[in-house]
């Protein structure tokens, strides 16, 4: 199996994954009130204070959840219930997660209006839009600092200087694709989300930095746990475990970026012999996520061929809906032939250049077959 989906999922290290079963071993819950639950809530003080550490952030502003959906939609929706008598308006783009963006149509049913901001070729949210359509009512901006499918980066700098000249209103950034990939500055937004398993860490656990006097509603009835922003008992194992893969992932950045760039670049050129075949993703998009679109074949039919001989790459998201045009590529190409025809390849430092011989060997018999044409 040749696995060029790193973007929905990463192989847990063994750093992790030791971490993981010595912080298993302590029994207890973090929110009983005996010896038991004393030495589990500890495990986890300690987990929140390396984190908060790593990010440069207070241990108060971190919570944990199940993972980044859990996370954007307390941002969210967290958000808009607790400025409901305020702000009704929510400014976000057609470059987000499923997550956030069914989480807004959630609160679009509810009475909150949604606008969605102009997207440039470069699938870079245009800020003079931006900041003409924050109103006396826009409670929050909502935009992922890297998109999932194509790999634009944001320009989270410039947006949170938008935001902040507008009192009253929030900035969430999803950041699930961005930690490890890209640099943050996570102070520059109110609620930052991401996930461990997209950088070699665990499923099942996720993070929410909520600046610290930033109001949100719990999305979770059943009373307070080592947070009152997350009802529950908490994964104290799965939460240590985080430690060691956000670490990796900061002090690795640009060792493991300089390597996919490489294997980036060589897979964009031996694509662009294809004479069928489009780059949707902007030259300066993540190095680890390249999307493209061969003319007259959808995006599913690519992806099952591939997959038959051994190759998995994924059609949008993992997360989105099968059988619909890509909205990213939508947005940026303005073609819906070509959105439907997109696939993502995402690479990891551990691709091995082997693997990508494979890869452009499967792909090669893919498109003469799909296509009925042989590449120049």
């Amino acid at each position: 199996m040749i696995y060029l989906d790193y973007c929905a999922d990463t192989p847990a290290s063994r750093d992790v994954l030791a971490r993981f079963c010595e912080a298993a071993g302590i029994l207890g819950s973090a929110n009983a009130r005996h010896a038991a639950g004393y030495a589990a809530r500890a495990e986890m003080s300690c987990a929140v204070s390396d984190i908060a550490a790593l990010l440069g952030v207070d241990p108060s502003e971190i919570i944990f959840t199940s993972g980044a959906t859990e996370s954007n939609n307390l941002a969210v929706k967290g958000f808009a219930l607790a400025n409901r008598r305020t702000g009704r308006h929510i400014v976000s783009t057609a470059m987000e997660h499923s997550s956030v963006s069914a989480s807004l149509a959630a609160l679009e049913r509810c009475g909150r209006e949604v606008e969605l901001a102009a997207i440039g070729r470069d699938g870079r949210i245009d800020l003079d839009a931006l900041e003409r359509m924050i109103r006396p009512d826009t409670a929050l901006v909502a935009v992922s600092a890297v998109s999932s499918e194509l790999g634009a980066v944001q320009p989270i700098a410039e947006i949170s200087g938008i935001v902040r000249r507008r009192p009253g209103c929030r900035l969430h950034v999803d950041a699930a694709q961005a930690v490890g990939k890209v640099g943050l500055d996570f102070r520059l937004a109110d609620t930052v989300s991401f996930a461990p398993h997209k950088f070699y860490g665990l499923g099942g656990v996720g993070v929410l930095y909520k600046r610290y006097g930033a109001e949100l509603e719990p999305q979770m009835d059943g009373g307070e746990s080592t947070t009152a922003y997350r009802s529950g008992t908490p994964a104290v194992a799965l939460a240590a475990s985080t430690v060691p893969a956000l670490r990796s992932a900061l002090e690795e950045l640009s060792a493991r970026r300089e390597r996919v760039a490489a294997l980036n670049a060589r897979l964009r050129s031996e694509l662009m012999r294809y004479p069928l075949l489009r780059v949707n993703s902007p030259e300066d998009a993540v190095p680890h996520i390249l999307n493209v679109s061969v003319e007259g074949v959808k995006g599913t039919r690519m992806q099952r061929a591939l997959d038959e001989r051994g190759v998995c790459v994924s059609v949008k998201s993992a997360c989105a809906s099968d059988g619909l045009p890509s909205r990213e590529v939508l947005a940026v190409t303005g073609d819906s032939r070509r959105a439907l025809s997109s696939f993502r390849i995402s690479l990891s430092h551990l691709t091995t250049d082997a693997e990508i011989d494979g890869f452009l060997a499967a792909f090669d018999e893919c498109y003469e077959v799909l296509t009925k044409k042989p590449r120049l």
